[in-house]
């Protein structure tokens, strides 16, 4: 069957074109807010409290004020939620389920993917908060265990002092005051609660984008027209198609046969009419490809999808197990089998730009660029595993370097104080098929948390950051070691511009020059960096007058030319790495000449990231040395960027 047969036949049969119903391709959402009774009224409770002995009516209605509310704890709302708070916001991450990570977290047990898919193999991988916390991972789950991920996760957001988590709580109603957002209406399903969210700028980072729907937000689903965008890969008339769901699971070795006996729902898998690409290698690790669609709405199917997927899986298990085509996989036993399936595509967001496929392809530069991608054009077959003669992906066009996401697709066009990042931002279904991966998600994230800060801290809306204020918001992501492409740094209050003199103990490749160059990665085989020969090396930076200091920030190595994303099968070769990347710098002083002398600023013996911060009471100095005493394992140290603050 043709991929675009499908559009017209579907798995048990032809049916006719009129049947398929295109979700809303190019329109506005009709839904009126909701409507729903007082979902905190307990006046016809009874509650013996221990503690008093008397009944009272539990009080199940509770309003909260922010700075800033992030819906959704997936890898985007995470950074979004950290973002926001570390640049000064009162901030609350509101998450739907009892652990955060969205399709990374053990519920789900997709990889955290990002720009590693580059043609010939090698990442551009991305920095930042994502990086801080699989960084954090490497440290703390070394056994790359995803239930102890899901507590990584936790431990990385309630950490921040501002900043409030809600799990198990959906924001299900936006009311509104004119084209803004005034409050959340929440519903935390364990506490029996109705939580009020107020606050000056929402960031729907759910995926799915329920409050921002409700908020009369515009909105696409499914498929444009080839012609609208100029696209190579959109079907020639736009239809209601998007990527769907899929289920996984993970096998294990237990040393003996182990029987299998698929139960009552299982689907019969037929590997006879399946196509050559749906792969069964690797199983232990899961099988990506066990995916429905949906010809209708695909959130409102998504209870009956679930069941069908796990009866797929079931049914592909069997086949592996029971069809004798599949010897080696005898001693093998189902290990963990995922109830919740992780979505790909629903509703996609209006911004004052939708990022397109050529956008992609073309590599466009963007002055409101804020974060990058470089994923393949990854479309999934819409059908999914019911149209098993189709590729489970086709995987249209791989990328040789990155591309730019712009900001302006990444707040609503019509709600004056709502943003988004992850896979419901402005882009067509074809664009979406590259950036909706994770970790370029989570750099979406850290850029509209740090917008938001600055919106309320200026009082403006996000369309006035792209407006007015792009360089402050890209100015600051750079400093908290967010890459922008064609993009350098260059902050008028960073200090060590300033410098008359930087020099280092030694130097195997690289210059200390370069410490102030605004780069803070090496990049098209240009060198930015600064590498010592061997270890006890120091790095010196003078000024011919005495500067008031206070901070100093360091960008070290962590071979972004690596992944150390977590892997089912733990990975470590020249692209992945299963352990702490041993050119990171362990350990470090800080020294300022103060009167002629130099005192300790600082030490660090157990640093755990890339960016390394000094906070010290204010001295007047002369120059800075950095001792750099230890990295985990690499005989040298490489620095990219050292800023000095008053």
């Amino acid at each position: 069957m043709k991929r675009r047969d499908f559009l017209t036949k579907g798995t048990q049969g032809a049916i006719a074109a009129a049947a398929l119903i295109p979700l809303g391709v190019s329109a506005t959402p009709t839904e009126s807010p909701l409507q729903v009774d007082d979902l905190g009224d307990r006046k016809k409770d009874n509650w013996l409290e221990v503690a008093s002995g008397k009944k009272i009516k539990p009080q199940r209605k509770i309003t909260k004020e922010f700075d800033v509310a992030v819906l959704g704890g997936g890898a985007a709302g995470i950074c979004a939620a950290v973002a926001a708070a570390r640049n000064g916001a009162k901030t609350v991450l509101v998450q739907d389920r009892s652990v955060l990570g969205g399709n990374a977290s053990s519920e789900i047990r997709v990889h955290l993917n990002g720009v590693n898919h580059l043609k010939g193999g090698l990442p551009e991988r991305e920095t930042g908060i994502i990086e801080e916390l699989l960084l954090l991972n490497r440290f703390d789950n070394a056994q790359a265990s995803f239930p102890v991920f899901d507590h990584v996760m936790y431990d990385f957001v309630v950490r921040e002092p501002n900043l409030e988590l809600m799990l198990n709580t959906q924001a299900v109603e936006a009311k509104m005051s004119g084209n803004k957002i005034k409050s959340a209406r929440c519903w935390q399903s364990n506490t029996e609660t109705e939580i009020t969210i107020k606050a000056p700028i929402f960031i729907d980072c759910s995926g799915d984008g329920l409050l921002a729907a409700t908020a009369g937000a515009e909105y696409r689903t499914g498929r444009e027209a080839a012609s609208e965008f100029g696209e190579k890969y959109a079907p020639k008339v736009a239809d209601g198609w998007q990527m769907g769901a899929s289920i996984l699971m993970s096998s294990k070795d237990m040393g003996k046969p182990m029987p299998y006996t698929a139960p009552s729902y299982a689907i019969r898998y037929k590997a006879e009419i399946a196509h050559k690409k749906r792969y069964i290698k690797g199983f232990d690790e899961g099988i990506w490809w066990v995916e429905v669609g949906s010809e209708h709405d695909i959130i409102a199917e998504q209870e009956i999808n679930r069941h069908k997927l796990m009866g797929y899986l079931h049914g592909v298990w069997d086949y592996i197990k029971n069809s004798g085509n599949h010897p080696e996989a005898a001693n093998y036993a189902l290990d963990w089998v995922g109830n919740l399936p992780g979505r790909r595509e629903s509703r996609r967001f209006i911004g004052d730009y939708i990022m397109s496929e050529t956008d992609m392809t073309g590599h466009k530069h963007f002055e409101d660029a804020i974060a990058f991608g470089g994923w393949s054009l990854d479309e999934h077959n819409p059908g999914g595993i019911e149209n098993p003669s189709e590729p489970p992906s086709y995987f249209h066009a791989h990328f040789d370097e990155i591309y730019e996401v712009p900001f302006r697709s990444l707040y609503s066009k019509n709600i004056d104080n709502l943003m988004f990042a992850g896979r419901n931002v402005s882009q067509t279904h074809i664009a979406l098929s590259s950036s909706r991966i994770m970790a370029t998600c989570a750099l979406m994230g850290q850029a509209v948390g740090t917008a938001a800060t600055i919106c309320v801290k200026k009082n403006v809306s996000p369309r006035d950051i792209s407006n007015k204020f792009i360089n402050e918001l890209q100015e600051q992501l750079l400093r908290d070691d967010a890459f922008i492409p064609m993009r350098p740094a260059n902050d008028p209050l960073d200090l060590a511009k300033k410098a008359s003199l930087i020099f280092a103990s030694s130097t195997i490749s690289g210059d200390a020059k370069l410490m102030n160059d605004g780069w803070s990665r090496d990049i098209n085989d240009k060198i930015h960096h600064w590498e010592s020969e061997g270890l006890n090396a120091e790095l010196q930076m003078e000024w011919d007058n005495p500067i008031d200091l206070s901070t100093v920030e360091i960008k070290c190595d962590t071979n972004v030319k690596r992944n150390i994303m977590m892997r089912k099968d733990q990975r470590h070769d020249k692209i992945y790495t299963n352990t702490v990347p041993e050119e990171m710098l362990k350990a470090v002083d800080l020294e300022a000449r103060v009167n002629g002398s130099w005192i300790k600023l600082g030490t660090l013996d157990n640093n755990k990231r890339r960016l390394i911060k000094f906070k010290f009471d204010s001295v007047k100095t002369t120059a800075i040395r950095l001792k750099l005493k230890e990295t985990y394992g690499k005989k040298s140290v490489k620095l990219f960027e050292v800023r000095c603050y008053a």
